[in-house]
């Protein structure tokens, strides 16, 4: 497949609507700062020269990938359908109203062809943009993560030594209890049964050291913050506090403590400005109590950079004593109030 080219201007066949003021200027920044052939010459390299039809233009695949982070969509699909959908998103993209935007095969099809290194020097230059319109020099970071769900179900996953899914784990533990025979095959129903007895016992767990997803190894089990048990990851933004520009964006393990990858998120994010040849450098760092280790303020500290974290109080345990005290204090106003009558 060779390298399509995004057309800067295409003549519309049919009445053109009202477009997308916010669309409409962001077309103008990137085309002022020739996003199109920065694009077109980077991804070059991946494509054949002269054979084969024309792709979809590198331009318009970057430009559906922002459309999916100002519009809040968290999947291929969604961002298809929603610039299908909108004659606003049409125009930014450079489609006339009788054309066929790209479809979410084709957006995968892309993105399995380009490597995250060009993912990452479009960020940059992206970054670079912002920061020359925003003239960016002492920057006030804050940062944050958040739990995501991987693509793989928990039921996908297997025991690491023996290769066992959650059916077969639960029928050799119903044998050894000698519940069912090795020839028996127990229902589903059977194996929830079983199940439920054995977390009553407290017996049930389900440990990252002992199971894994082979559709997705990299993905770790974690409690998400609306009490569900996932596979999932952790997504760490460093952002500038005054424009809200995204600095940095990490994807971890979804066991790695926010105290571990505190650090290196800052210093990622200082080489991503650096990358973007600004000389804006951070000077402040912001954080919620879970960032806060003696050990992390040491280091911020021998890069010169003055931590805001709030330590961990006692909070919780003070709020148990003091409701602990009144019920005492309760108890003794109505023993002396019996003694009295």
């Amino acid at each position: 497949m060779s390298l399509g080219r995004r057309k800067s201007q295409r003549q519309q066949e049919l009445p053109r609507t009202p477009r997308h003021v916010f669309y409409e200027r962001l077309n103008r920044l990137l085309a002022e700062h020739d996003f199109d052939a920065f694009l077109e010459e980077l991804c070059s390299p991946y494509y054949t020269a002269v054979s084969g039809r024309p792709g979809v233009p590198p331009g318009v695949y970057f430009r559906m990938l922002l459309i999916g982070y100002f519009e809040g969509l968290d999947s291929q699909r969604s961002i298809a359908w929603r610039c299908a959908d909108s004659f606003s998103l049409r125009e930014f993209l450079g489609f006339k109203i009788t054309e066929s935007t790209p479809d979410h095969s084709s957006l995968t099809r892309i993105r399995k062809r380009l490597p995250l290194s060009v993912h990452n020097q479009v960020f940059t230059f992206v970054l670079k943009i912002d920061t020359e319109e925003l003239s960016l020099t002492g920057l006030d970071i804050g940062v944050d993560s958040t739990m995501i769900e991987a693509n793989a179900a928990m039921k996908s996953i297997v025991r690491k030594q023996t290769g066992e899914d959650w059916k077969e784990y639960l029928k050799r533990l119903m044998i050894e209890a000698g519940e069912i025979d090795q020839e028996d095959e127990p229902s589903d129903d059977d194996l929830r049964r079983f199940d439920r007895k054995r977390s009553k016992k407290g017996e049930k767990k389900v440990s990252n050291t002992e199971w894994e997803s082979p559709a997705d190894p990299d993905s770790r089990i974690v409690k998400m913050k609306d009490g569900r048990t996932h596979l999932g990851y952790k997504v760490e933004h460093v952002v500038d506090l005054e424009t809200e520009l995204i600095l940095h964006a990490g994807v971890h393990h979804g066991t790695d403590h926010d105290t571990q990858t505190l650090v290196g998120n800052i210093v990622s994010a200082q080489v991503n400005l650096d990358e973007a040849e600004t000389d804006a450098e951070i000077m402040n760092v912001v954080a919620d109590k879970g960032y806060y280790k003696a050990e992390v303020l040491t280091q911020l500290q021998w890069m010169v950079l003055s931590a805001h974290i709030p330590e961990k109080s006692n909070a919780a345990k003070l709020s148990r004593l003091d409701s602990h005290y009144w019920s005492r204090l309760m108890n003794r106003l109505e023993t002396r109030n019996r003694r009295g009558r």
